[in-house]
């Protein structure tokens, strides 16, 4: 006989880490999914959720992509042999043509790449990237102001 699941009981979630600050002070033109290159003791920082994604920026270099700002606080436990780096480079993994589409639209079009999520897929650790031009004071007020409205708009409409 097949066990049930219990009412209460959710699904782990897969996301590890959001980066909010990344929609706010970009536009997001283009998504794309990357591998990370990390240590050990990294991957029991991310299984417990002690990343920041806040101050991560990613730069191009020599034809490879490289995360960098991103903090990932080391166990005390899990990193006793070795002294970690919570702010090392990593290297991020994608196809190339993946990394030849980014390349250019960051040298010639003048787009940033920022890391907006960090999650699990197949129980491997996965950052969502996005390829974004920044905005400006007055785009972030009118972002706000219609994010306001939308909010207005469907709490009169609810309470119609």
């Amino acid at each position: 006989m097949a066990k049930k699941k219990k009412a209460g009981s959710k699904a782990p979630s897969s996301t590890i880490a959001l980066n909010k600050k990344a929609r706010h002070d970009f536009f997001i033109e283009e998504r794309f999914e990357a591998g990370l290159a990390l240590e050990g003791w990294e991957v029991k920082s991310l299984r417990e959720g002690r990343v920041q994604l806040a101050e991560g920026y990613i730069l191009i270099k020599n034809g490879e992509a490289w995360l960098l700002g991103t903090h990932i606080s080391p166990l005390t436990t899990a990193s006793t042999h070795i002294k970690p780096d919570p702010t090392r480079t990593r290297k991020l993994l994608l196809h190339r043509r993946e990394l030849d589409k980014l390349i250019g639209a960051v040298e010639r079009k003048g787009y940033t790449l920022v890391p907006l999520a960090l999650y699990w897929k197949k129980g491997r650790a996965k950052l969502e990237i996005a390829l974004a031009r920044g905005k400006q004071s007055h785009d972030k007020r009118a972002t706000d102001k219609a994010r306001d409205w939308e909010r207005e708009k469907s709490r009169i409409l609810r309470h119609r």
